[in-house]
C-alpha cells in the first residue's frame, strides 16, 4: 500500500475552491471513487482522516471544499456562518457539490460507474442532498447529518442506496427529524437503511467532539462504539454496491 495525497484545486463559478485527494498508488486497476464532505467547520484534519481511511480501503477519496479558499472554521460562530453561506444560497451549493462530482469522477483511475458520497453533520445534509437531486451515485452515507430536504424527490429518482448513520442521543437532529426524513423516503421509494446508535450524540465519530463540546458548551460526543460501528456499516454497503 503506497497512499498518495495532494491539494487539488477546482472553480465553482469565479470562486477557487480547494479540496484533497487520497489513493493507493500500487492499485492499477479502476476503483470506485468516494466524495467526501465535511463538517461545518471546513475541511480539517478530521476529513483529511476519513479520506486517508477511504484510500486505504482500496478507493479513491476526494474530499471536497464546499467553502472555497480552503477556509477552515476557528469557533461555532465561524462555523455557523460559513454554513449558512450555504445553506441560504443552495444553488450555489448544489454547483459546488456537482463540480466536486465531477472532479471526482475525473480523476486517474476512478471507475465513473461507481462512486459514493460520504458526509458528516452539514457534510450528511450535502451528501442526501446529492441524492434527492438524482445525482448517478451507487451510494451516499450520513454520519450524524441534518436530515431536512432542499428537494422534494419525485418517486424513483433517488439513484443510490442511502445510509443515515444517527445518534439516538442527537439533541441537534431529533427523532421527530429522523421520522420525517423516513416518511419521505418511503414516497420517494428510495432505498435506505437508517443505523440507529444508542447512547450517541451529535458529532458521534469524530474525536475532537468531546473537546468541543466542553470549550464551547455544545451538546456534542464522541461515541467510539458508534464510530466503530457505523464506519463497519460504510463498508458493508460499499461492499454490497461496489
Amino acid at each position: 500500500m503506497n497512499i498518495l495525497t495532494n491539494q487539488i484545486g477546482y472553480t465553482v463559478g469565479d470562486a477557487s475552491h480547494q479540496g484533497y485527494l487520497a489513493y493507493d498508488d500500487e492499485i492499477t486497476a479502476a476503483r470506485p471513487g468516494v466524495l467526501i464532505v465535511h463538517e461545518w467547520w471546513g475541511l480539517n484534519d478530521y476529513i483529511v482522516r476519513r479520506a486517508h481511511m477511504l484510500a486505504e480501503l482500496g478507493y479513491v477519496a476526494l474530499a471536497v471544499d464546499m467553502y472555497g479558499g480552503g477556509r477552515v472554521a476557528d469557533n461555532p460562530a465561524q462555523a455557523g456562518e460559513l454554513m449558512n453561506g450555504v445553506l441560504n444560497d443552495m444553488e450555489t451549493g448544489t454547483a459546488a457539490l456537482k463540480a466536486g462530482f465531477d472532479l471526482l469522477l475525473a480523476q486517474p483511475g476512478v471507475d465513473r460507474a461507481r462512486s459514493a458520497a460520504v458526509g458528516y453533520c452539514f457534510g450528511g445534509a450535502m451528501v442526501l442532498h446529492m441524492a434527492r437531486i438524482g445525482l448517478p451515485l451507487s451510494a451516499v452515507a450520513s454520519f450524524h447529518g441534518a436530515l431536512g430536504s432542499f428537494h422534494t424527490a419525485a418517486p424513483g429518482s433517488i439513484k443510490p442506496k442511502i445510509l443515515v448513520c444517527h445518534g439516538a442521543a442527537d439533541s441537534m437532529v431529533t427523532m421527530d427529524d429522523l421520522d420525517a426524513f423516513r416518511q419521505e423516503m418511503e414516497v420517494a421509494q428510495a432505498d435506505y437503511e437508517v443505523l440507529l446508535l444508542d447512547g450517541a450524540k451529535h458529532g458521534f465519530s469524530n474525536p475532537q467532539a468531546d473537546v468541543n463540546a466542553e470549550k464551547y458548551g455544545i451538546d456534542l460526543g464522541y461515541n467510539a462504539q458508534a464510530d466503530e460501528k457505523s464506519w463497519a456499516a460504510l463498508q458493508a454497503l460499499f461492499q454490497r454496491v461496489f
